[in-house]
């Protein structure tokens, strides 16, 4: 294209060229997602929240601790991001950890990274006026029992200032190969950039 923006104000009005165009500029944010992600992770260092550790180093050390389980490497990259939507939405930041990863991850580990909120809670609702067992009503779906041993194993135990916790460095690489791979379900037709 000629310039550097399309020449449209309505989307309907724009050619197929201009989408062409867009969707080059789109490709570039998606091979830079990694990076951006991990960004944001680190936006997590600082305030203990009141706990021994940040955020951050709670982050890490769920995914160290995942990693050293041999549990894959999509759920040890889960354990690192699954508090990524701390910040930006406090009250449902399981929910927003999940759409970020959703496109990347499997369906089990999406539900997983979903609901590992109220999963978390039977660890502590009970000390704020809340149900511990919320959980219970998702008794007999399929990832009950993975979705309840992520917070016991990674995510409860993981605010504890000596543990030998792996340094970012250890799991870049895994967040770049999961961020860099096609998203599920996104297929483009042959001899097209443009997404379906």
């Amino acid at each position: 294209m000629e310039s550097e923006t399309v020449s449209f104000i309505r989307m309907e009005d724009g050619t197929y060229e201009e989408y062409q165009f867009l969707d080059d500029i789109y490709q570039k944010l998606n091979h830079g997602l990694a990076d951006n992600v991990l960004a944001n992770l680190k936006k997590l260092e600082g305030d203990k929240m009141g706990y021994k550790i940040d955020r951050y180093q709670h982050s890490l050390q769920s995914a160290t601790r995942a990693m050293r389980d041999n549990a894959g490497e999509e759920i040890v990259v889960c354990a690192l991001l699954h508090d990524i939507g701390d910040l930006l939405a406090p009250e449902n930041h399981s929910e927003l950890a999940a759409s970020i990863l959703r496109p990347y991850v499997s369906d089990d580990n999406y539900w997983l990274v979903k609901h590992h909120g109220i999963f978390q809670g039977y660890y502590f609702f009970h000390h704020i006026g809340l149900d511990r067992d919320e959980r219970e009503r998702y008794r007999g779906h399929p990832m009950f029992e993975k979705t309840a041993l992520f917070c016991q194993n990674y995510d409860q135990n993981s605010f504890d200032p000596a543990y030998d916790t792996a340094p970012i460095e250890a799991f870049e690489p895994m967040v770049r190969r999961l961020f860099d791979k096609p998203p599920f379900g996104r297929v483009r037709p042959p001899n097209s950039s443009v997404a379906v």
